[in-house]
């Protein structure tokens, strides 16, 4: 896509999930299992629709994991495990081993992630959970960016046999992308062309970075975009490629930790011999701090991951250069 213009969509990450499960449901056979918080996970719709394909596993993250696993055992379907992420972290050491490990076909779905969460505060955004599932082995995680994506995203991890972590998202989401787009598990997608620095972003900071990479643009700057949906497996590909036609450097963007995340992810891929990169990396993302209740418009900018902050990441790097 050239250009593209975002647009704020009447709807979150979260209510598309669910309603793209009750879409999905007239071709697949799948069950949905939830940790008493279906009203917040968007998984409600599902329920309400078809209640005999509905698990409710009650306020027990561990049971969740073990449940979901157990149900994908006896029926041989998939299975969407939902609920915040904050409370997912709960029952990693049974996704860990009634999961991972056996790699079974369940899907772990968590609303709630980052300062994304906003009022709700410190203790319910989740800030680390991309670091801890990535390290996780054959766990595929994910991090859609907006409502077609997610749609996409949603029926692809559906398709694929074995386990998976996706990210959705609670407040109003952005539109990227267009009819045009084709979402595939382990690759990554340059929505907006550039030359001097390559901003590397998943989730709902690839919109921020769109705009921030327009406004440069007016300033004589030229910064490509690239949705990293897939954090694991990420795009070495992709990378590898980008870094040869990059003149100053990366920005990476994330509603997550700078450690661990998306920029730790992408900064180990160009950090290998293989990579030929020499350039430097900022990391645009929370800065190893918990949050606070506020609204995620205020609590992006104090935290530093608006568009001022994904600008100035940029021009420190031509400066430098």
């Amino acid at each position: 896509m050239a250009n593209p213009t975002p647009i704020v969509e009447s709807t979150s990450l979260r209510e598309v999930f669910g309603k793209t499960l009750v879409d999905l449901a007239l071709k697949y056979e799948f069950l949905v299992t939830d940790a008493d918080v279906a009203g917040g996970t968007g998984v409600h719709h599902f329920r309400d629709k078809l209640p005999d394909r509905f698990y409710q596993c009650g306020i027990a993250e561990q049971s969740l994991m073990c449940i979901s696993a157990g149900l994908n055992i006896a029926t041989d379907m998939p299975v969407f495990a939902t609920t915040f992420a904050t409370f997912a972290m709960r029952g990693w050491e049974q996704a860990r081993l009634s999961i991972a490990y056996p790699e079974r076909n369940v899907k772990i779905v968590a609303s709630h992630c980052g300062l994304d969460t906003g009022e709700d505060g410190a203790s319910a955004q989740e800030v680390s959970d991309l670091a801890c599932w990535t390290a996780m082995p054959n766990m595929v995680v994910i991090s859609p960016c907006d409502a077609y994506e997610m749609r996409q995203a949603t029926e692809a991890i559906l398709q694929y046999d074995g386990p998976v972590y996706m990210r959705t998202g609670r407040s109003l989401c952005r539109k990227v992308y267009d009819s045009n787009y084709q979402f595939e598990i382990g690759r990554g997608h340059i929505v907006k062309e550039g030359r001097d620095v390559t901003i590397v972003a998943c989730g709902k900071m690839v919109y921020y970075a769109l705009q921030a990479a327009n406004e440069l643009e007016e300033e004589a700057v030229s910064a490509r975009v690239v949705n990293m949906s897939t954090i694991k497996p990420i795009d070495v590909g992709l990378l590898f490629d980008v870094a040869e036609n990059t003149t100053y450097g990366f920005v990476t963007c994330e509603d997550h930790n700078i450690i661990g995340g998306l920029g730790s992810a992408v900064a180990e891929v160009l950090a290998t011999k293989m990579s030929g990169c020499i350039l430097p990396l900022e990391k645009v993302g929370i800065k190893d701090v918990f949050g606070e209740s506020g609204g995620p418009e205020e609590l992006m900018d104090k935290y530093g991951l608006s568009v001022p902050h994904i600008k100035q990441a940029v021009e420190r790097l031509v400066a430098g250069g």
